[in-house]
């Protein structure tokens, strides 16, 4: 199986390139943005040594869709996706913060509760909760933004003002259009017999405009749990069915590693991979309600340097 882990592309007009955890980024005339999907995959602020087939298709895919879905929301960065694996958008000044938005106590939350902490990111938690219970109302759990390589750390409201990281007045609306996103996320997810249970939002401005920007609602920055199944499973104490990047976690927690200094990524081999991807592709298929078609690995770097600069010889810069 191939999979794309890295790239060098030299697009006309082209002035820097930024590495991420998965996404490759091209900067056009300091005016767009390139976003190639790669199929590299991130845990615990990681980037794990193989790549997962089809991810980078998966993860762009479905952002795409979800960027149209909620551009009456707030307005985003895409302008197309003029290949399976990327999109064309508008380069913005992106804020320093990501908003974290958390439905039910689960994953990393659950874990930090499960320590003893009643309060995250400043916000307080009720004793007594249990893991997969749901908030009476969701809760939004804000970290910084970290480079490659490093963690992000989380913050509280009232501390992101206090450092003067945002004003009251930007973080609000920032806020509010988080809660309106998230509202948004979990009546598409309801509609296909999913919850959205977390998810993260990253924000920019362009021209004094707030715009969403990268990824919305991918496996990759949210958690999804199947509805049919939840109360059943939450009564009995049990583990959820969930479409996410949880279980790659688990796996890794599994297999001793958390991303702590001296811990050692445990071998992926071929078949561990091919399991992660047909996940992706299960929640691809789950959450847009269409059947995922595979778009070949031959000759993948000339077809999306022929895609995008055909995308670009569109654009005025």
């Amino acid at each position: 199986m191939n999979a794309v882990k890295q790239t060098e592309f030299n697009f006309k007009g082209q002035t820097s390139k930024y590495v991420g955890k998965v996404r490759d980024v091209y900067t056009i005339a300091g005016k767009y943005m390139v976003m190639v999907a790669t199929d590299r995959i991130s845990a615990f602020d990681v980037v794990l040594p193989e790549g997962i087939p089809y991810k980078g298709q998966v993860l762009n895919q479905i952002a795409s869709s979800f960027l149209d879905l909620t551009e009456d929301i707030v307005p985003n960065w895409k302008i197309a996706s003029p290949d399976p694996m990327v999109t064309v958008g508008y380069r913005c000044e992106g804020l320093p913060i990501e908003m974290i938005v958390r439905g039910y106590l689960t994953g990393s939350s659950w874990r930090t509760y499960k320590s003893g902490a009643r309060e995250i990111c400043g916000v307080p938690i009720p004793e007594g909760m249990r893991e997969h219970q749901k908030f009476d109302s969701p809760i939004i759990t804000p970290t910084t933004k970290a480079e490659i390589g490093a963690h992000d750390e989380d913050i509280s409201k009232e501390e992101i003002i206090a450092r003067g990281i945002m004003s009251k007045r930007d973080y609000e609306e920032v806020e509010a259009v988080t809660m309106a996103l998230f509202e948004r996320g979990q009546k598409i997810a309801a509609e296909r017999g999913l919850i959205l249970v977390d998810t993260k939002y990253e924000f920019g401005r362009l021209n004094g405009k707030l715009y969403l920007i990268d990824e919305i609602h991918t496996p990759d920055s949210s958690r999804y749990f199947y509805a049919d199944s939840y109360q059943t499973l939450f009564d009995q104490g049990l583990p959820q069915r969930q479409l996410s990047k949880e279980f790659v976690r688990e796996w890794l927690m599994e297999n001793g590693f958390q991303g702590k200094e001296g811990q050692q990524v445990p071998l992926m081999d071929a078949e561990r991979v091919g399991i992660i991807s047909d996940r992706y592709i299960e929640l691809f298929e789950n959450i847009t309600g269409k059947k995922f078609v595979k778009e070949p690995y031959d000759n993948i770097y000339e077809r999306i340097e022929t895609n995008v600069s055909n995308m670009l010889a569109r654009l005025d810069y």
